[in-house]
């Protein structure tokens, strides 16, 4: 199947250039580019794209909001899935961007591979947390809001394994990764995952990562 993909960046060069490398690749399709947040929620609605590269600092309204408006009017595991482009690697709103329901974040600099490999990766519905950068940012972020002591109380409805689960989640592994570990099938882990999502109440894999920082689950470089 062919991934659309939707750019939102206020820089012409930039959004040029994604989609002269997305458009290379051959099961990839930009469907659409939009100058501001307000213009890419608009075209989301209009193109269905899978995936929207979105900018965070934009005029009007910005990438975070418009994340979070993107995110809020997914369905399941229906509805473009969003996937951050920052200048830095501790863009101050990043964060943020996750907790808005965003699927992770990629540097501008980033190559065309890692480019490519970065939208299928959010299309497949997986959380963009391996790169050893975003693991950095998620602790920083958290490390100011976390709790002393983990609060254990916020998972009461998970199982023991569901609980472990979760922990390599936010350690940024893939079902892949984590049937492995756990010498369990992927498609176990696929159940997993979606169990902890519906106890939790939260959107994907991304705000489960998330979560387990903020409770104390996984601690910064741990």
């Amino acid at each position: 199947m062919t991934i659309r993909v939707l750019i939102a960046d206020d820089q012409m060069m930039v959004r040029e250039g994604f989609s002269v490398l997305l458009n290379a690749q051959p099961d990839m399709e930009v469907v659409g580019e939009a100058l501001d947040g307000r213009e890419a929620v608009g075209q989301v609605e209009t193109l269905r794209p899978d995936v929207v590269l979105m900018d965070i600092r934009m005029p009007g309204m910005n990438g975070l909001e418009a994340t979070r408006r993107i995110a809020e009017a997914r369905q399941d595991d229906a509805g473009a899935r969003v996937l951050i482009l920052t200048t830095f690697d501790l863009d101050e709103y990043v964060y943020e961007a996750l907790r808005a329901g965003a699927s992770g974040f990629l540097l501008k600099d980033a190559s065309a591979r890692q480019l490519a490999d970065a939208v299928r990766i959010v299309a497949a519905g997986e959380a963009l947390l391996a790169p050893t950068v975003t693991k950095r940012l998620l602790a920083e972020f958290t490390r100011l809001g976390a709790p002393r002591a983990p609060r254990m109380d916020r998972i009461e409805a998970l199982t023991e394994r569901e609980t472990e689960v979760l922990a390599q989640i936010a350690q940024g592994l893939s079902n892949g990764e984590i049937a492995d570990r756990l010498v369990v099938t992927e498609a176990t882990v696929k159940t997993h995952v979606s169990r902890i999502l519906v106890k939790l109440g939260l959107r994907d894999r991304t705000q489960a990562a998330v979560f387990a920082y903020e409770i104390g689950l996984v601690t910064p470089g741990g």
